[in-house]
């Protein structure tokens, strides 16, 4: 299967192309670097059947020759982190909107499946627990662009099931939840690889807001796992899917872990969400997640422990910490 990655460097992607390479796919990924990394992609280049383009999603007739040749696309391209997306809600709105639209007009043209990733975000302010496929969204008001991401992925949603009924384009919507392992960084806000950071390097651990709301973290290997599991079942097709492990914890507590895992000296401190972001910033208290109807569809659900995600995160943390020391330590001996 030839299998085409928007987004390709990041996190999620790098994990997914190398999975995809070891069962034997070809994979063609496209980033523009502005969120992932080449050192994600550095282990892969080189394999048969693997290639890449540093390029935008939103090159139209980039896209459309990569959609051409590939058999699935995924389209895993967004802005992503709460901190980016406050500080750049148009870049936000239109990379995340006009990108989903360039692939889904190339799929369009000979009906190429498109995996289409969304998030956890477009729950929104829902209260209803645990987060159900079919239920009602809740977003904030406009006037806060803390909900530009959420509704700029639920837009990509209507319109992938739109490409889906008007043009007959195969869709499958994934929502992820705080996916997170190796490889990723905390640069953007996500909390777990800035908490790792902060404790092997021994220094405060900083938790916004109250620390009191909760969250369910689930490693990248089970997000790529059910990715490939609906990639391969007809069944899926037109559907939406909830991804993500279903133990939640508070972030407090989480902090607590991550301290523990790391033999780590560091302290935690408590910010208010005022002094990290612009003013009436709201989170929600609660984001749990029914993955009922992915194991019933493809028999499989995600069950990596919180420990071992939590022992991951610090251990690919540490190892960035010695590699940058290394950088370091090898600049004052040219100098």
């Amino acid at each position: 299967m030839n299998v085409f990655i928007t987004g390709g460097c990041g996190f999620i992607g790098s994990h997914l192309a190398e999975r995809l390479l070891d069962r034997g796919d070809r994979v063609h990924l496209l980033d523009d670097l502005s969120t992932g990394s080449m050192q994600n992609i550095a282990h892969l280049v080189g394999r048969p059947g693997f290639g890449y383009r540093i390029g935008s999603a939103l090159d139209v007739p980039l896209v459309t020759e990569l959609v051409d040749s590939a058999d699935v696309t995924v389209h895993l391209a967004a802005a992503v982190g709460v901190k980016l997306i406050v500080e750049r809600p148009v870049h936000t709105i239109e990379t995340n909107v006009r990108a989903t639209e360039v692939v889904l007009g190339a799929a369009a043209r000979k009906k190429k499946l498109v995996v289409v990733a969304s998030t956890s975000e477009v729950y929104g302010k829902s209260t209803s627990i645990p987060f159900r496929e079919d239920q009602d969204l809740q977003l904030g008001p406009t006037s806060h662009s803390r909900w530009a991401y959420a509704c700029s992925k639920a837009l990509d949603e209507w319109l992938a099931l739109a490409y889906l009924r008007e043009k007959g384009v195969p869709v499958i919507v994934t929502r992820f939840f705080n996916t997170v392992g190796p490889r990723q960084t905390g640069q953007y806000g996500m909390v777990l690889p800035n908490f790792a950071a902060q404790a092997v390097r021994h220094e405060p651990i900083t938790v916004y807001g109250s620390g009191e709301q909760s969250r369910c973290f689930g490693h990248v290997c089970d997000a790529v796992e059910g990715l490939l599991r609906l990639m391969a079942i007809d069944a899926a097709v037109g559907e939406v899917f909830n991804i993500g492990a279903t133990h939640e914890i508070s972030i407090r507590a989480l902090a607590e872990q991550v301290r523990t895992a790391a033999d780590s000296r560091s302290d935690i401190v408590l910010l208010p969400y005022g002094e990290v972001y612009a003013a009436g910033f709201e989170d929600m208290m609660r984001r749990v997640p029914d993955v009922s109807k992915l194991q019933r569809v493809t028999g499989f659900r995600p069950q990596t422990s919180l420990e071992v995600i939590i022992r991951d995160v610090v251990e690919d943390q540490r190892t960035r910490l010695a590699a940058a020391a290394g950088s370091t330590h090898l600049a004052s001996a040219r100098t």
